[in-house]
């Protein structure tokens, strides 16, 4: 009997070369970056969970909407925060978030979620160098500025 299987592939599509791409050195400069990608008319309608991915030289390789949720929540599946992470050879990742009502006081799950994604990179030789809350106007919580990684 023949057994068959699924060839997985791995695809990267830049438009572009990664000495162009941003270089984040602070949390406004991730802030800014993730900002523009964030649908503006759903950033106050519902959370969404997204991941910026990182070389070497802190370039941006790229950002992955991980999730979308509810109005006051959004579940993110760790295997696929990491699955995306190890297929994309990424080296540091930011995450962030964002607060539809306008908050920038992280919650427990928040927190509890930062620290369960930077104990499974610490494995895995992947640094997660801050979390980023980020509402609808552009205002933004840094987990990294307020000594929370």
């Amino acid at each position: 009997m023949k057994t068959k299987v699924n060839e997985i592939s791995i695809k990267y599509r830049g438009s572009f070369k990664i000495a162009e791409a941003p270089k984040i050195t602070s949390s406004e400069d991730a802030t800014a970056v993730f900002y523009k990608t964030w649908n503006k008319d759903k950033i106050g309608l519902q959370e969404c969970f997204k991941i910026m991915l990182l070389n070497n030289a802190n370039r941006v390789k790229g950002i992955y909407e991980v999730s979308s949720g509810g109005i006051t929540g959004t579940m993110v599946d760790l295997r696929i925060v990491f699955a995306v992470i190890l297929k994309s050879l990424t080296t540091a990742v930011i995450l962030s978030h964002n607060h539809p009502s306008g908050t920038l006081k992280p919650s427990e799950a928040d927190k509890c979620l930062t620290e369960k994604i930077i104990k499974a990179g610490l494995l895995l030789d992947i640094k997660v160098l801050d979390h980023l809350i980020i509402t609808p106007d552009g205002q933004f919580f840094s987990f990294a500025d307020e000594g929370l990684l």
